[in-house]
Protein backbone atom coordinates (compact mmCIF):
# COMPACT_ATOMS: atom_id res chain seq x y z
CA UNK A 1 0.00 0.00 0.00
CA UNK A 2 1.57 3.27 -1.14
CA UNK A 3 1.19 6.57 0.75
CA UNK A 4 -1.75 7.76 -1.40
CA UNK A 5 -3.61 4.49 -0.81
CA UNK A 6 -2.86 4.74 2.92
CA UNK A 7 -4.38 8.22 3.02
CA UNK A 8 -7.50 7.03 1.15
CA UNK A 9 -7.79 4.04 3.50
CA UNK A 10 -7.57 6.34 6.53
CA UNK A 11 -10.19 8.71 5.13
CA UNK A 12 -12.51 5.78 4.45
CA UNK A 13 -12.04 4.41 7.96
CA UNK A 14 -12.77 7.83 9.47
CA UNK A 15 -15.93 8.19 7.34
CA UNK A 16 -17.21 4.77 8.35
CA UNK A 17 -16.36 5.23 12.02
CA UNK A 18 -17.88 8.71 12.08
CA UNK A 19 -21.12 7.41 10.58
CA UNK A 20 -21.22 4.50 13.00
CA UNK A 21 -20.56 6.86 15.91
CA UNK A 22 -23.48 9.04 14.80
CA UNK A 23 -25.75 5.98 14.82
CA UNK A 24 -24.58 4.95 18.28
CA UNK A 25 -24.99 8.49 19.64
CA UNK A 26 -28.54 8.65 18.29
CA UNK A 27 -29.79 5.22 19.35
CA UNK A 28 -27.61 3.81 22.14
CA UNK A 29 -26.15 6.64 24.25
CA UNK A 30 -28.74 7.62 26.92
CA UNK A 31 -28.30 11.38 26.58
CA UNK A 32 -28.66 14.13 23.99
CA UNK A 33 -25.43 13.59 22.07
CA UNK A 34 -24.93 16.16 19.32
CA UNK A 35 -24.11 14.60 15.96
CA UNK A 36 -23.51 16.94 13.03
CA UNK A 37 -24.58 14.24 10.56
CA UNK A 38 -27.91 13.59 12.33
CA UNK A 39 -28.45 17.31 12.81
CA UNK A 40 -27.85 17.87 9.09
CA UNK A 41 -30.50 15.28 8.24
CA UNK A 42 -33.06 16.83 10.59
CA UNK A 43 -32.37 20.37 9.39
CA UNK A 44 -32.51 19.34 5.72
CA UNK A 45 -35.74 17.39 6.13
CA UNK A 46 -37.16 20.22 8.23
CA UNK A 47 -36.54 22.72 5.45
CA UNK A 48 -38.28 20.47 2.92
CA UNK A 49 -41.31 19.98 5.15
CA UNK A 50 -41.43 23.70 6.05
CA UNK A 51 -41.55 24.69 2.37
CA UNK A 52 -44.28 22.13 1.70
CA UNK A 53 -46.25 23.18 4.82
CA UNK A 54 -46.36 26.82 3.71
CA UNK A 55 -48.36 25.75 0.67
CA UNK A 56 -51.10 24.30 2.86
CA UNK A 57 -53.88 26.80 3.51
CA UNK A 58 -55.40 25.44 6.74
CA UNK A 59 -53.70 24.58 10.00
CA UNK A 60 -55.10 21.04 9.92
CA UNK A 61 -53.53 20.45 6.52
CA UNK A 62 -50.18 21.80 7.74
CA UNK A 63 -50.41 19.71 10.90
CA UNK A 64 -51.15 16.55 8.88
CA UNK A 65 -48.02 17.20 6.80
CA UNK A 66 -45.79 18.10 9.76
CA UNK A 67 -46.95 14.95 11.58
CA UNK A 68 -44.98 12.99 8.97
CA UNK A 69 -41.78 14.96 9.49
CA UNK A 70 -40.30 13.10 12.48
CA UNK A 71 -41.26 9.54 11.37
CA UNK A 72 -39.98 10.19 7.83
CA UNK A 73 -36.71 11.58 9.13
CA UNK A 74 -36.27 8.55 11.37
CA UNK A 75 -36.64 6.33 8.30
CA UNK A 76 -34.11 8.44 6.39
CA UNK A 77 -31.48 8.18 9.14
CA UNK A 78 -30.68 4.44 8.60
CA UNK A 79 -30.36 5.12 4.86
CA UNK A 80 -27.90 7.94 5.59
CA UNK A 81 -25.97 5.74 8.01
CA UNK A 82 -25.81 2.89 5.49
CA UNK A 83 -24.69 5.27 2.75
CA UNK A 84 -21.92 6.66 4.94
CA UNK A 85 -20.68 3.17 5.85
CA UNK A 86 -20.78 2.00 2.22
CA UNK A 87 -18.85 5.05 1.08
CA UNK A 88 -16.23 4.71 3.81
CA UNK A 89 -15.65 1.00 3.19
CA UNK A 90 -15.56 1.55 -0.58
CA UNK A 91 -12.57 3.84 -0.08
CA UNK A 92 -10.88 1.20 2.05
CA UNK A 93 -11.55 -1.51 -0.53
CA UNK A 94 -10.12 0.75 -3.24
CA UNK A 95 -7.00 1.28 -1.11
CA UNK A 96 -6.70 -2.53 -0.86
CA UNK A 97 -6.44 -2.70 -4.66
CA UNK A 98 -10.07 -3.44 -5.54
CA UNK A 99 -10.21 -1.55 -8.84
CA UNK A 100 -11.88 0.32 -10.45
CA UNK A 101 -13.68 2.36 -7.81
CA UNK A 102 -17.04 1.13 -9.12
CA UNK A 103 -16.01 -2.43 -8.22
CA UNK A 104 -15.01 -1.28 -4.71
CA UNK A 105 -18.36 0.49 -4.30
CA UNK A 106 -20.30 -2.59 -5.43
CA UNK A 107 -18.29 -4.81 -3.09
CA UNK A 108 -18.99 -2.45 -0.18
CA UNK A 109 -22.73 -2.43 -0.89
CA UNK A 110 -22.78 -6.21 -1.24
CA UNK A 111 -20.96 -6.62 2.08
CA UNK A 112 -23.14 -4.24 4.08
CA UNK A 113 -26.38 -5.77 2.84
CA UNK A 114 -24.95 -9.32 3.19
CA UNK A 115 -26.36 -10.15 -0.27
CA UNK A 116 -23.05 -11.61 -1.41
CA UNK A 117 -23.39 -10.79 -5.11
CA UNK A 118 -19.78 -9.61 -5.15
CA UNK A 119 -16.82 -11.56 -3.76
CA UNK A 120 -13.17 -10.93 -3.07
CA UNK A 121 -10.27 -13.34 -2.73
CA UNK A 122 -7.80 -11.11 -0.95
CA UNK A 123 -7.58 -11.97 2.76
CA UNK A 124 -7.59 -8.38 4.04
CA UNK A 125 -10.46 -7.40 1.75
CA UNK A 126 -12.38 -10.47 2.86
CA UNK A 127 -11.91 -9.61 6.53
CA UNK A 128 -13.00 -6.05 5.82
CA UNK A 129 -16.12 -7.34 4.06
CA UNK A 130 -16.98 -9.46 7.11
CA UNK A 131 -16.60 -6.44 9.40
CA UNK A 132 -18.86 -4.36 7.16
CA UNK A 133 -21.48 -7.14 7.10
CA UNK A 134 -21.51 -7.19 10.90
CA UNK A 135 -21.96 -3.40 10.94
CA UNK A 136 -24.89 -3.74 8.54
CA UNK A 137 -26.56 -6.27 10.80
CA UNK A 138 -25.90 -3.98 13.76
CA UNK A 139 -27.62 -1.03 12.05
CA UNK A 140 -30.68 -3.21 11.40
CA UNK A 141 -30.68 -4.38 15.03
CA UNK A 142 -30.40 -0.79 16.27
CA UNK A 143 -33.36 0.26 14.15
CA UNK A 144 -35.48 -2.68 15.33
CA UNK A 145 -34.83 -1.81 18.99
CA UNK A 146 -34.99 1.95 18.45
CA UNK A 147 -38.50 2.34 17.04
CA UNK A 148 -40.43 0.44 19.77
CA UNK A 149 -38.61 2.45 22.45
CA UNK A 150 -39.50 5.71 20.73
CA UNK A 151 -43.16 4.87 20.36
CA UNK A 152 -43.41 3.58 23.91
CA UNK A 153 -42.11 6.94 25.21
CA UNK A 154 -44.46 8.76 22.83
CA UNK A 155 -47.46 6.79 24.08
CA UNK A 156 -46.62 7.47 27.74
CA UNK A 157 -46.29 11.19 27.01
CA UNK A 158 -49.54 11.44 25.08
CA UNK A 159 -51.60 9.65 27.74
CA UNK A 160 -51.20 12.60 30.11
CA UNK A 161 -51.76 15.09 27.28
CA UNK A 162 -55.06 13.40 26.42
CA UNK A 163 -56.14 13.30 30.07
CA UNK A 164 -55.56 17.03 30.34
CA UNK A 165 -58.43 17.62 27.92
CA UNK A 166 -60.82 16.29 30.57
CA UNK A 167 -59.53 18.76 33.15
CA UNK A 168 -58.67 21.81 31.02
CA UNK A 169 -60.58 21.62 27.74
CA UNK A 170 -59.27 21.85 24.18
CA UNK A 171 -57.02 23.67 23.72
CA UNK A 172 -56.17 23.51 27.43
CA UNK A 173 -56.20 26.80 29.34
CA UNK A 174 -55.33 27.57 32.96
CA UNK A 175 -58.67 29.27 33.69
CA UNK A 176 -60.63 26.31 32.30
CA UNK A 177 -58.71 23.90 34.51
CA UNK A 178 -59.16 26.05 37.62
CA UNK A 179 -62.89 26.66 36.97
CA UNK A 180 -63.56 22.95 36.38
CA UNK A 181 -61.71 22.07 39.57
CA UNK A 182 -63.71 24.71 41.45
CA UNK A 183 -67.01 23.38 40.12
CA UNK A 184 -66.00 19.85 41.10
CA UNK A 185 -65.03 20.96 44.61
CA UNK A 186 -61.41 19.87 44.04
CA UNK A 187 -59.73 23.26 44.12
CA UNK A 188 -58.10 22.63 47.49
CA UNK A 189 -57.10 19.02 46.78
CA UNK A 190 -54.91 19.16 43.70
CA UNK A 191 -51.81 17.65 45.30
CA UNK A 192 -52.25 14.43 43.35
CA UNK A 193 -52.48 16.37 40.09
CA UNK A 194 -49.27 18.26 40.78
CA UNK A 195 -47.47 15.03 41.77
CA UNK A 196 -48.66 13.31 38.60
CA UNK A 197 -47.38 16.10 36.38
CA UNK A 198 -44.13 16.34 38.31
CA UNK A 199 -43.48 12.71 37.35
CA UNK A 200 -44.56 13.50 33.77
CA UNK A 201 -41.98 16.26 33.48
CA UNK A 202 -39.28 13.98 34.86
CA UNK A 203 -40.17 11.35 32.24
CA UNK A 204 -40.14 13.75 29.30
CA UNK A 205 -36.86 15.25 30.50
CA UNK A 206 -35.31 11.78 30.32
CA UNK A 207 -36.92 10.60 27.07
CA UNK A 208 -36.68 13.87 25.14
CA UNK A 209 -33.00 14.27 26.00
CA UNK A 210 -32.22 10.67 25.08
CA UNK A 211 -34.32 10.87 21.89
CA UNK A 212 -34.66 14.55 20.91
CA UNK A 213 -36.70 13.51 17.84
CA UNK A 214 -39.61 12.88 20.23
CA UNK A 215 -40.09 16.63 20.50
CA UNK A 216 -41.24 16.65 16.87
CA UNK A 217 -43.68 13.74 17.22
CA UNK A 218 -47.10 15.35 17.05
CA UNK A 219 -50.20 14.22 18.91
CA UNK A 220 -52.84 12.09 17.21
CA UNK A 221 -55.11 15.15 17.14
CA UNK A 222 -54.17 18.47 15.59
CA UNK A 223 -55.36 20.48 18.60
CA UNK A 224 -53.11 18.71 21.11
CA UNK A 225 -49.43 19.17 21.86
CA UNK A 226 -47.10 18.19 24.64
CA UNK A 227 -45.70 21.76 24.65
CA UNK A 228 -49.08 23.49 25.09
CA UNK A 229 -50.01 20.90 27.73
CA UNK A 230 -46.80 21.69 29.62
CA UNK A 231 -47.52 25.41 29.39
CA UNK A 232 -51.09 24.97 30.60
CA UNK A 233 -50.21 22.93 33.68
CA UNK A 234 -47.31 25.23 34.63
CA UNK A 235 -49.45 28.35 34.26
CA UNK A 236 -52.26 26.71 36.20
CA UNK A 237 -49.96 25.99 39.12
CA UNK A 238 -48.47 29.49 38.94
CA UNK A 239 -51.94 31.09 39.00
CA UNK A 240 -53.03 28.84 41.85
CA UNK A 241 -50.01 29.90 43.90
CA UNK A 242 -50.25 33.59 43.08
CA UNK A 243 -53.92 34.41 42.56
CA UNK A 244 -56.41 31.82 43.81
CA UNK A 245 -57.29 32.33 47.46
CA UNK A 246 -56.93 28.76 48.70
CA UNK A 247 -54.30 27.20 50.96
CA UNK A 248 -51.08 26.78 49.04
CA UNK A 249 -50.19 23.24 48.04
CA UNK A 250 -46.56 22.34 48.82
CA UNK A 251 -46.57 20.04 45.78
CA UNK A 252 -47.24 22.86 43.27
CA UNK A 253 -43.84 24.61 43.58
CA UNK A 254 -42.04 21.28 43.16
CA UNK A 255 -44.07 20.57 40.03
CA UNK A 256 -43.18 23.97 38.58
CA UNK A 257 -39.53 23.38 39.37
CA UNK A 258 -39.53 19.96 37.72
CA UNK A 259 -41.29 21.57 34.73
CA UNK A 260 -38.87 24.37 34.07
CA UNK A 261 -35.86 22.14 34.70
CA UNK A 262 -37.18 19.67 32.11
CA UNK A 263 -37.98 22.39 29.56
CA UNK A 264 -34.57 24.00 30.03
CA UNK A 265 -32.73 20.74 29.49
CA UNK A 266 -34.73 20.00 26.35
CA UNK A 267 -34.24 23.59 25.15
CA UNK A 268 -30.47 23.18 25.45
CA UNK A 269 -30.49 20.69 22.56
CA UNK A 270 -32.38 23.13 20.34
CA UNK A 271 -30.06 26.05 21.23
CA UNK A 272 -32.92 28.06 22.75
CA UNK A 273 -31.57 30.92 24.82
CA UNK A 274 -32.79 31.49 28.37
CA UNK A 275 -31.54 33.01 31.58
CA UNK A 276 -30.58 30.19 33.98
CA UNK A 277 -30.89 32.55 36.95
CA UNK A 278 -33.60 35.12 36.09
CA UNK A 279 -34.65 37.88 38.43
CA UNK A 280 -38.26 37.94 39.59
CA UNK A 281 -38.82 41.23 37.75
CA UNK A 282 -37.43 40.10 34.38
CA UNK A 283 -39.85 40.62 31.47
CA UNK A 284 -42.08 37.76 30.28
CA UNK A 285 -44.18 37.28 27.14
CA UNK A 286 -47.48 37.33 29.05
CA UNK A 287 -48.79 40.86 29.41
CA UNK A 288 -50.28 42.32 32.56
CA UNK A 289 -53.68 43.00 30.96
CA UNK A 290 -53.89 39.37 29.78
CA UNK A 291 -53.28 38.16 33.31
CA UNK A 292 -55.83 40.55 34.76
CA UNK A 293 -58.41 39.40 32.21
CA UNK A 294 -57.86 35.82 33.36
CA UNK A 295 -58.27 36.89 36.99
CA UNK A 296 -61.57 38.56 36.12
CA UNK A 297 -62.79 35.45 34.29
CA UNK A 298 -61.98 33.36 37.38
CA UNK A 299 -63.78 35.81 39.65
CA UNK A 300 -66.90 35.79 37.50
CA UNK A 301 -66.91 31.99 37.60
CA UNK A 302 -67.00 32.10 41.40
CA UNK A 303 -63.38 31.14 41.99
CA UNK A 304 -61.97 32.89 45.10
CA UNK A 305 -59.19 35.17 43.91
CA UNK A 306 -56.80 37.43 45.79
CA UNK A 307 -57.87 41.04 46.32
CA UNK A 308 -54.43 42.48 45.60
CA UNK A 309 -54.18 41.93 41.84
CA UNK A 310 -50.88 43.79 41.53
CA UNK A 311 -49.20 41.50 44.02
CA UNK A 312 -50.81 38.51 42.30
CA UNK A 313 -49.37 39.67 38.97
CA UNK A 314 -45.90 40.08 40.47
CA UNK A 315 -46.08 36.64 42.06
CA UNK A 316 -47.29 35.02 38.83
CA UNK A 317 -44.57 36.73 36.78
CA UNK A 318 -42.01 35.54 39.33
CA UNK A 319 -43.04 31.95 38.65
CA UNK A 320 -43.48 32.35 34.87
CA UNK A 321 -40.04 33.88 34.31
CA UNK A 322 -38.45 30.51 35.08
CA UNK A 323 -39.95 28.75 32.06
CA UNK A 324 -41.20 31.53 29.76
CA UNK A 325 -38.40 31.58 27.17
CA UNK A 326 -38.07 27.80 26.98
CA UNK A 327 -41.81 27.24 26.63
CA UNK A 328 -42.29 29.83 23.88
CA UNK A 329 -39.17 28.70 22.02
CA UNK A 330 -40.15 25.02 22.07
CA UNK A 331 -43.68 25.90 20.92
CA UNK A 332 -42.23 27.78 17.94
CA UNK A 333 -39.68 25.11 16.95
CA UNK A 334 -42.23 22.29 17.12
CA UNK A 335 -44.97 24.34 15.37
CA UNK A 336 -47.33 23.63 18.25
CA UNK A 337 -51.08 24.14 17.71
CA UNK A 338 -52.76 27.26 19.13
CA UNK A 339 -52.31 27.36 22.88
CA UNK A 340 -52.84 30.17 25.36
CA UNK A 341 -49.63 31.89 26.47
CA UNK A 342 -47.37 29.38 24.67
CA UNK A 343 -47.69 28.97 20.89
CA UNK A 344 -49.50 32.32 20.52
CA UNK A 345 -46.41 34.25 21.66
CA UNK A 346 -43.82 35.75 19.24
CA UNK A 347 -40.53 33.84 19.19
CA UNK A 348 -37.20 34.26 17.34
CA UNK A 349 -36.89 30.48 16.96
CA UNK A 350 -38.37 28.71 13.97
CA UNK A 351 -36.29 25.62 13.27
CA UNK A 352 -33.41 23.56 14.58
CA UNK A 353 -30.09 25.30 13.76
CA UNK A 354 -27.52 23.29 11.83
CA UNK A 355 -24.58 24.18 14.05
CA UNK A 356 -25.02 24.12 17.81
CA UNK A 357 -23.92 27.36 19.40
CA UNK A 358 -24.06 27.83 23.16
CA UNK A 359 -26.07 31.02 23.57
CA UNK A 360 -25.56 31.56 27.24
CA UNK A 361 -22.35 32.58 28.92
CA UNK A 362 -21.76 31.63 32.56
CA UNK A 363 -21.76 34.63 34.84
CA UNK A 364 -18.98 35.14 37.37
CA UNK A 365 -20.05 34.58 41.00
CA UNK A 366 -19.80 38.33 41.72
CA UNK A 367 -22.29 39.16 38.96
CA UNK A 368 -24.62 36.43 40.22
CA UNK A 369 -24.64 38.11 43.63
CA UNK A 370 -25.26 41.53 42.11
CA UNK A 371 -28.13 40.22 40.00
CA UNK A 372 -29.79 38.66 43.04
CA UNK A 373 -29.60 42.08 44.73
CA UNK A 374 -31.30 43.78 41.77
CA UNK A 375 -28.24 45.11 39.93
CA UNK A 376 -26.99 44.22 36.46
CA UNK A 377 -28.51 44.07 32.98
CA UNK A 378 -32.00 42.79 32.25
CA UNK A 379 -32.45 39.33 30.80
CA UNK A 380 -31.70 39.26 27.07
CA UNK A 381 -34.90 38.68 25.06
Amino acid sequence: MNPAEAIVFTLGALAALGTLLAAVQTVVVPRAERSLLVRFVYVGMGLLFSVAARRRKSYKARDALLARYAPTTLMVLPIVWATGVIYGFSLMFWALDVRPYRAALVLSGSSLTTLGFRETQDLFSLLLAVVEALIGLGIVALLISFLPTMYSAFSARETAVALLEVRAGTPPTPEAMIILAHEAGALESMDETWAEWERWFIRIEETHQTYPALAYFRSIRSDRSWVTAAGCILDTAAIMLSTVAVPHSPAAPFMIRSGYVALRNIADFFAIDYDPDPSATAPITVRRHEFLATCEALRQAGVPVADDREQAWRDYAGWRVNYDSCLVGLAAITSAPPGKWSSDRPSPYHRLPLFYRPLRRPLPPVLHKLRRRGFGPERRR
